[in-house]
């Protein structure tokens, strides 16, 4: 079978590795190039590099083990993440008279969380979610007040 110009720089290119490996000489290695580029076969192309692995040889090296006392520690979750969601948890056991707290601390946290990159979103979302349940409660609570106040007046 004729060889195509990729064939022959196919060849090339494990001659070339071969000669980096300090497998070919360099007078080797300029008369098997000078034969590749000149090949009209592939069985040709074949004799020139059957005594060399095709490519460069795998070096066999073991990616060095870090221990963990030596790794990176996550950054820490943001406490005001923490007391929002603390406090819209409480919502339930104080009446909803925390509500307030818990949207006041999950904005803030959120908005410090981007600046610093803290970790503790799912706190503060969970807190600003019970604290702004509580809040349309409460003002659901007093809506319907005033509105049974002013029909009974």
């Amino acid at each position: 079978m004729l060889a195509s110009h990729a064939d022959r720089e196919r060849a090339v290119d494990v001659l070339r590795a071969g000669y980096a490996e300090g497998r070919l000489e360099k007078g080797e290695f300029d008369r098997r190039v000078a034969r590749a580029y000149a090949a009209r076969t592939v069985g040709e192309l074949a004799l020139l590099v059957a005594d060399l692995p095709q490519g460069p040889v795998p070096v066999n090296q073991a990616a060095p083990v870090v221990p963990a006392t030596f790794l990176p520690v996550p950054p820490p979750a943001n406490g005001k993440a923490v007391g929002s969601m603390v406090c819209g948890i409480l919502t339930f056991f104080t009446g909803g008279l925390t509500g307030i707290p818990a949207v006041i601390l999950g904005h803030s946290a959120r908005s410090e969380m981007q600046r610093t990159g803290e970790r503790g979103e799912g706190f503060a979302m969970t807190g600003l979610v019970l604290g702004w349940l509580s809040v349309a409660g409460w003002a659901l609570i007093i809506t319907i007040l005033i509105a049974a106040a002013l029909a009974s007046a």
